[in-house]
C-alpha cells in the first residue's frame, strides 16, 4: 500500500515524499533517492519492489527546493530539464537537500526500524554524501552516483557500511575513476557491469536486465545483512 506524505526538514521546507508499505510489519525500512527525473514511474515501482521485499520504503522528492511535482520521462528534453534543476539544487547553501534526505531517514526510523538508502544516478550522489553526513543509517547503497568517484566525494569517509554499483560503459563516470575510488575506499563494496549508466531503470535505452538483476540480488542481501 502506498501514499503520499509532506515531512518536514529543519529549515521547515514540507518535502512531499512517496511511502510505500509493505503487506506485513516491517523489516526495516529503505530511503530511496531519485535520479534527475523526480519522483517518477520508475521510482515509485522501485520503492514498491523495496516494499515488497519486507521494507517500509520511503522515497522524497529531492527537487522539491527548487521545483514542485517534477515528475519527467526520459528523452533529451527531459534530461535537460533534469540537469537544469539539479544546477539549481547545487547552487542552495550547504547543506542544501541533505536536510531533506536526513527527514526521510528520521521519518523512515520512527517506530525503531533501522535504515537503509539506496540512490540512482544523482540520487546516487546523495546516497554516497548521505552515508559519510547524515544520522541514523544502517547501510548505504549507490547505484553509478555521478560524481561520487571525484573530488571532493572522493576523499568522504562512510559512517556505515556501502555496497556501489556501476557500469564499466558509463560515459557519466569513467572507468578510471572507479577504479581509484576502490582503491581509495577499500572498505566499500563496489561492483561494476558490463553495462551502462541507468542500467536499472527499465524504462530507459540502457536498461540491462541480467545487470539489473544481480545488483538488486546484491542489494536484497546487503539490506539483510545490515538492516534486517
Amino acid at each position: 500500500m502506498a501514499h503520499t506524505v509532506f515531512l518536514k526538514s529543519a529549515e521547515a521546507v514540507h518535502v512531499q515524499t512517496y511511502v510505500s508499505q509493505p503487506a506485513g510489519t516491517p523489516r526495516g525500512a529503505v530511503v530511496v533517492l531519485q535520479e534527475i527525473f523526480g519522483v517518477n514511474a520508475h521510482i515509485r515501482a522501485v520503492a514498491d519492489g523495496y516494499a515488497a521485499a519486507g521494507y517500509l520504503a520511503v522515497a522524497p522528492a529531492t527537487f522539491t527546493r527548487v521545483q514542485a511535482d517534477v515528475e519527467l520521462g526520459y528523452t533529451e528534453a527531459d534530461m535537460a530539464t533534469g540537469f537544469g534543476l539539479k544546477s539549481q539544487v547545487d547552487q542552495l547553501p550547504a547543506p542544501g537537500v541533505l536536510d531533506d534526505v536526513q527527514a526521510a531517514i528520521d521519518h523512515a526510523a520512527d517506530g525503531g526500524l533501522k535504515v537503509g538508502i539506496v540512490g540512482f544516478c544523482w540520487g546516487g550522489l546523495l546516497t554516497w554524501r548521505a552515508a559519510c553526513q547524515l544520522r541514523g543509517l544502517s547501510a548505504a547503497v549507490p547505484y553509478y552516483g555521478g560524481g561520487m568517484t571525484a573530488e571532493p566525494d572522493a576523499s568522504l569517509s562512510p559512517k556505515v557500511p556501502v555496497l556501489a554499483h556501476f557500469g564499466d560503459q558509463d560515459h557519466w563516470i569513467p572507468l578510471d575513476t572507479v577504479h581509484a575510488f576502490q582503491r581509495r575506499q577499500p572498505q566499500v563494496a563496489v561492483h561494476v557491469y558490463p553495462a551502462n549508466h541507468g542500467f536499472n531503470c527499465d524504462q530507459r535505452g540502457s536498461y540491462d536486465a541480467a545487470a539489473a538483476a544481480i545488483a538488486r540480488e546484491r542489494t536484497l542481501a546487503f539490506l539483510a545483512q545490515h538492516v534486517g
